[in-house]
């Protein structure tokens, strides 16, 4: 893998992980406050590693495929 395809994957990565992390804090936040740090971050893993493989980034992935193909002449 090249350092752009690197890159180009981190950015995708973020572009979910964030709004992700953002979103269950919201919802979920209050009730993990009295929770020691690492059930909190189990939780957050729990949920947000498979959301990530299985839905995340196969939507970013199936978004930019479909901008790309849209570009093309």
């Amino acid at each position: 893998m090249t350092t752009k395809a690197k890159i180009i994957q981190a950015i995708k990565v973020w572009i979910v992980i964030y709004p992700s992390i953002t979103i269950f804090n919201v919802l979920l936040g209050s009730y993990l406050t009295n929770l020691p740090l690492y059930i909190k971050t189990l939780s957050l893993t729990i949920v947000l590693v498979p959301w990530m493989v299985f839905v995340g980034l196969p939507l970013v992935n199936k978004i930019l495929q479909r901008i790309s193909k849209n570009e093309k002449p």
